[in-house]
């Protein structure tokens, strides 16, 4: 079900000959999402966070219509003039925005019109990109390049937000048609790596596709740290809770404590005990809880909880990134051995589950890197802006696209969020 890779990440020099496949294949495996809902399904919002999967579909038409096709194909008709209003997420300097919150209200326009809409940009976009000798062609292959890797963010968000509006429902809905696969190859006990002191290279050193807010490289000197070799658990986490753990203040947050409280929260989401024992509601239905799976939809301030309860840490993004500079092969896969030359005690032990598995919180405040700056119009409002009140995330999740995992990628949300596919690593000091 996730396989559909845009696997783009190339200058513009390279990508002339593809960048309309990638674009009809970026845009299709969208509608594969799609497969398994009922029109009913389309409008679900069960939270300001998340939005309907029809919105989805109609706010990555939005970014295509608004930042290339408008400014660079002459008498360009769009579709509904309304929909500049309506499909607008944030973006200020465009204008305007339909309320966040309410997006679960727009019941027009139907979802065969929001696929004409799609339709109907797709064939001015391909149009346009087959222009070999437009003036503008370069700017063109770069926001269209930003804007499949924008589309493949919207289809992990997708599954996201259509998870957390089903799981209201007590039939627990699937959105995958086949069955989930049990965790086949036993785990390896939770170990810690060795890495010492180093004046390291932070941020996007490439010559690919990379958001700004990876940039600018920069040096960072880290000290001795340890990581561990593997993610935590279910059964693990699980232990945390049968010893207390979300009824302990002392190892919460003063914010992680009061959020604990006002929301009586008392396992990660998605968690449902049934004849005492656990299942865990996922994208296959609900299923019972598998003790050797990465745990899954912690906050920040649990995962953080529960680093404490373990006496150690979560690490900081720095200290995650430098770890993925070691591994080997290559940063996209779901899991990877380090260099021998990496570690201090020279056992080879292998570090695993980097990507592919859930995203990992890290210490570190979402914050700009010495010397950012965002680029000017409307699409610096992409990253910037949001450098504030959140925390950093690095690694993917089992429904990010491959493809857009680097070991530089920094992914963001509020510490309280529990509706992202995060889980925890943890770290110590040296």
């Amino acid at each position: 079900m996730w396989t559909t890779a845009l696997e783009l990440t190339l200058p513009v020099s390279t990508i002339e000959e593809s960048i309309a496949d990638a674009y009809s294949r970026t845009r299709q495996a969208s509608l594969l999402l799609c497969d398994q809902l009922e029109v009913e399904d389309y409008g679900l919002q069960a939270m300001p966070e998340v939005s309907p999967p029809k919105w989805h579909l109609a706010h990555t038409s939005w970014f295509f219509e608004t930042f290339i096709l408008k400014p660079f194909v002459r008498g360009y008709r769009l579709f509904n003039p309304d929909y500049e209003y309506m499909f607008n997420s944030y973006y200020h300097g465009v204008g305007a925005q339909y309320p966040r919150a309410q997006r679960g209200l727009l019941s027009r326009p139907t979802v065969a019109e929001t696929r004409n809409y799609r339709r109907h940009v797709d064939d001015a976009m391909i149009a346009l990109l087959q222009l070999t000798d437009h003036s503008d062609r370069n700017t063109i292959l770069q926001r269209c390049e930003l804007g499949l890797h924008h589309e493949q963010q919207h289809q992990e968000l997708f599954c996201t937000d259509i998870k957390y509006s089903f799981s209201f429902n007590p039939l627990y809905p699937a959105l995958a048609c086949a069955p989930m696969t049990a965790q086949q190859n036993r785990l390896p006990a939770l170990q810690f790596r060795n890495f010492d002191e180093v004046d390291a290279t932070i941020g996007y050193t490439g010559n690919g596709f990379h958001f700004d807010n990876e940039t600018p490289a920069h040096d960072f000197q880290l000290p001795a740290f340890r990581f561990a070799s593997r993610l935590v658990t279910n059964a693990e986490y699980l232990a945390f809770v049968q010893d207390g753990g979300y009824s302990d203040p002392m190892l919460w947050l003063s914010d992680g404590w009061a959020w604990r409280q006002a929301g009586d929260v008392r396992h990660p989401r998605y968690w449902v005990m049934q004849d005492d024992d656990w299942s865990e509601y996922t994208l296959y239905g609900l299923q019972t809880l598998d003790p050797d799976r990465p745990v899954c939809h912690v906050s920040y301030y649990e995962a953080d909880a529960y680093a404490r309860w373990c006496g150690k840490r979560l690490p900081s993004e720095q200290e995650w990134e430098r770890v993925c500079q070691q591994i080997d092969p290559v940063s996209t896969s779901a899991s990877v051995s380090l260099h021998p030359a990496a570690a201090t005690d020279n056992e080879n032990r292998d570090i695993v589950q980097m990507f592919g598995h859930v995203w990992q919180w890290t210490r570190s405040a979402y914050s700009p890197y010495p010397g950012y700056r965002a680029v000017e119009g409307a699409i610096g409002e992409y990253n910037g802006k949001f450098m504030c009140n959140q925390m950093v995330l690095r690694g993917s999740s089992c429904v990010t696209q491959p493809g857009h995992a680097r070991m530089s990628y920094r992914n963001f949300f509020y510490p309280n969020d529990q509706w992202q596919f995060s889980g925890i690593r943890l770290a110590d000091d040296l």
